[in-house]
C-alpha cells in the first residue's frame, strides 16, 4: 500500500533543535528546515513537540485468544498507539495457550488485521505454561509469526533442567527466553511485600528473595549455554546487583523494570484497593529508587508496561481473590517522564533508549528503534512534554479500566505515532487505514 507523503513541521527530535521531517514512502525522505511536501501530503504541527523512535513493549497482554472480555488485539492496539508504541509484545498465556505455530500465527495475523502496531506473539516456553515439557520453540520461530521471544510468563520456569534445555534451543534458533523470576515455593500464598506495610494489613508476605534466586541460577545458565536471557518486571534492589554482576561477566542478559515499579510503592496497598495488586508486588520507596537508578545506569535495559487488563468481575473483589495486573500502555511514558525524566535521571535520549532502541535490540526488530535519519524507517512518536493530563480508566482505549493512576495528574503526553508513515493516533484519537 503507498502511503502518501507525511510532514512534520518543527519537531525536536530527542529534544534539541526543531526541524522539519519529510516522510515518503514509510521512510523518512529529508531533514531539514522549509521543508515542503507533495499535493495531498498530510502536515503535522510539531512546534515545541518532542519527536522520537516509536515505542516497543517487550511485555503486554493482550487477552485474545480466550479473554476477549478483558481485551482484545484490536483494543489493545488502540491502546497501545495513542501510547505511542509501534510494535508490542503479546505474552502466551492466552487461552489456548500460545504454545504452538496455529495460535502465535493467529496472534500476528490478527495484530497485522487491525494494522495499529507491529503485534508480535511471545510464545509459550513449556507446553501449557505447566513448566514440565518444553514447547516447540523451533516451528514458532520459524513460523510465519517468526517469533522471536519465549516465555511463560505469570508463570516461572522453575525447573531448573528445562530451563537449561530451553536456553540451549534458544541460543541454538538466536531467540530470546524472557523468564518471570519467581520460585513459587517462597510465594504460595502471599499477597504482598514482604515486609512492614503488609505485617500491618495482614496480608502474607512475598519475599523478593523469590525473584532474586531465580534470576541468580537463570544467569549461571544462560552463562553456560551462551543464551540471550531476559529478566521480566524486576522489582527488587537486590536483583540489581545480581545483573550488575552477570553483566560485567559478559553474560548475555536484559532486564526490563515497568512504569508501576518506578512509580509506585507497596504504601499504596493501605486502601486495599486491588487495582494496586500487581506480580511481582509493589515494593518499597528504597527499591523504586534502586529501579530508577538502575535503569538511568542501564543495568536495567527498557521499561516494559506488563499492561495486563482485567474486567471488573476479576478485579473488583476482594484482595485475595482479585487478579493481579494493571493497565499500562497509555500510561507509560508519562509515568516515565515522572519518575525519571522530571527528576533528571533520563533525558530524551535515555527515554528513546529505554522505551525503544535497547527493546527492538533486544529482540532484533531491525525496522524499530532506529535513529531519526534520512533513510530510517519512519516509526516515530510526537510528544508534547510540557502537557499535563488526569488520568481516567474509563476513558482508556482498553476494555479494562484497572489503571492505579486513577485520578492522578501526569506530565508529558503523546500527540501523534507513527507507523511506516502512516498517523495512527493523533490528538487521542486511534486513526485506523
Amino acid at each position: 500500500m503507498l502511503v502518501p507523503d507525511l510532514l512534520i513541521r518543527n519537531a525536536r527530535p530527542y529534544g534539541e533543535d526543531a526541524v522539519d521531517v519529510l516522510i515518503g514512502n514509510g521512510v523518512i525522505a529529508e531533514i531539514g528546515s522549509g521543508l515542503t511536501a507533495s499535493d495531498g501530503a498530510e502536515t503535522l504541527d510539531a512546534a515545541g513537540l518532542v519527536l522520537l523512535p516509536g515505542f516497543v513493549d517487550l511485555h503486554v497482554h493482550l487477552r485474545e485468544p480466550g479473554g476477549e472480555e478483558s481485551e482484545t488485539i484490536e483494543t489493545g492496539s488502540r491502546a497501545a498507539a495513542l501510547g505511542g508504541f509501534t510494535a508490542v509484545f503479546a505474552m502466551p498465556n492466552t487461552n489456548p495457550v500460545a504454545d504452538t505455530e496455529v495460535v502465535v500465527e493467529h496472534v500476528h495475523r490478527r495484530g497485522a488485521e487491525v494494522g495499529l502496531v507491529d503485534v508480535h506473539p511471545v510464545g509459550a516456553v513449556t507446553v501449557g505454561l505447566e513448566g514440565t515439557k518444553l514447547a516447540e520453540l523451533g516451528s514458532m520461530a520459524r513460523s510465519r509469526a517468526q517469533v522471536r521471544m519465549f516465555s511463560d510468563d505469570g508463570r516461572c520456569v522453575n525447573d531448573p533442567l528445562i530451563m537449561r534445555r530451553a536456553l540451549e534451543y534458544a541460543s541454538a534458533l538466536g531467540v530470546v527466553i524472557a523468564q518471570h523470576a519467581e520460585d513459587h515455593r517462597l510465594t504460595a500464598g502471599a499477597q504482598a511485600h514482604e515486609g512492614v506495610v503488609a505485617s500491618r494489613l495482614g496480608l502474607a508476605g512475598w519475599p523478593a528473595a523469590a525473584e532474586e534466586t531465580i534470576v541468580a541460577r537463570d544467569c549461571a545458565l544462560a552463562r553456560d549455554t551462551d543464551a540471550a536471557l531476559h529478566v521480566c518486571h524486576v522489582s527488587s534492589a537486590h536483583t540489581i546487583e545480581v545483573l550488575r554482576a552477570a553483566k560485567a561477566a559478559g553474560i548475555r542478559v536484559s532486564a526490563e523494570v515497568t512504569p508501576h515499579h518506578l512509580l509506585l510503592t507497596d504504601a499504596a496497598l493501605t486502601s486495599y484497593d486491588p487495582v494496586h495488586k500487581v506480580n511481582p508486588p509493589l515494593r518499597t520507596a528504597a527499591d523504586t529508587k534502586a529501579m530508577r537508578e538502575a535503569l538511568a545506569e542501564g543495568v536495567l535495559d527498557v521499561v516494559a508496561t506488563d499492561h495486563a487488563p482485567h474486567a471488573a468481575q476479576y478485579k473488583d473483589t476482594e484482595w485475595a481473590a482479585a487478579r493481579p495486573g494493571m493497565l499500562g500502555l497509555q500510561t507509560a511514558l508519562s509515568v516515565l517522564v515522572a519518575a525519571c525524566v522530571e527528576p533528571g535521571l533520563l533525558d530524551w535520549h535515555g527515554v528513546a533508549r529505554v522505551l525503544s532502541q535497547r527493546p527492538a535490540e533486544i529482540t532484533g526488530l531491525s525496522d524499530h528503534g532506529r535513529p531519526i535519519a534520512v533513510g530510517e524507517p519512519a516509526n516515530l512518536t510526537v510528544i508534547d512534554p510540557d502537557a499535563q493530563w488526569t488520568v481516567r480508566g474509563a476513558a482508556m482505549a482498553s476494555i479494562a479500566a484497572n489503571t492505579p493512576y486513577e485520578g492522578m495528574r501526569l506530565p508529558g503526553r503523546v500527540v501523534a505515532t507513527v507507523l511506516r508513515g502512516r498517523v495512527t493516533a493523533r490528538d487521542g484519537k486511534v486513526h485506523q487505514s
